[in-house]
């Protein structure tokens, strides 16, 4: 859940939350991790939380209990919208099926684990790097070109550039995975709206280099 919901949901303004939630992150507490949105009527770019279940229920906590039965509930309608995509078995029949099913994709994925076992040992040593670091350090402990490794980073979805803007940002599903994660530095507020900004750069983490110095082996 982004804090911009958490905001609306509870009718807070958007700074306050990330304020409560930026001194939740300090004291060790949340383990999300800023992420930039870009406004739909200016283009700016500005900061966001999105928040797992754990880290949204720690945040509101100290809201009042009213604030946090909102919370609650939101969290429990998009539950129910994910289980209700799942079809559970109602007959014998149709458990054998399913346990079958899951049986051989488990082989399929036991045969994966062994052929990929001698690259991931290759590739331990990268994933043992001291913490993130920026994408052209990154090309150099993958042995590639800066520029081959930006243009295969955006062909695949890791990477994106917001239209007229120069600045990389990642995706989130790579943050999310823990693959690539971005430095935060505060700007100047929004001359016209006083608004919070932000810039993002984007790092790639010791678990992300891992990932790329076995998926760039496959293409090689």
């Amino acid at each position: 859940m982004s804090s911009r919901e958490i905001a609306e949901l509870i009718g807070k303004a958007h700074d306050n939350v990330l304020r409560d939630a930026r001194a939740l992150v300090k004291q060790g507490v949340l383990k999300s991790e800023e992420t930039p949105y870009t406004h739909p009527q200016n283009g700016q770019a500005y900061p966001e939380f999105l928040l797992s279940q754990r880290d949204t229920l720690v945040l509101v906590s100290g809201y009042n209990a009213q604030l946090r039965a909102k919370i609650i509930d939101r969290w429990q309608e998009l539950e129910g919208r994910v289980v209700g995509q799942f079809q559970i078995p109602t007959t014998f029949a149709e458990a054998l099926r399913a346990a079958a099913d899951q049986a051989e994709q488990n082989l399929q994925l036991q045969k994966v684990v062994e052929l990929q076992a001698p690259k991931v040992a290759a590739i331990k040593r990268l994933a043992a790097a001291g913490g993130a670091i920026c994408i052209t350090d990154a090309a150099k402990h993958l042995q590639v070109s800066p520029s081959k490794l930006f243009d295969w980073l955006e062909q695949h979805r890791w990477i994106f550039r917001r239209k007229g803007s120069r600045r990389w940002i990642a995706y989130q599903p790579r943050i999310t995975a823990g693959l690539m994660k971005h430095k935060v530095t505060g700007l100047k507020p929004d001359a016209e709206t006083g608004a919070e900004r932000a810039a993002f750069d984007v790092l790639v983490t010791p678990k992300g280099i891992a990932r790329l110095a076995e998926l760039l082996r496959e293409v090689a």
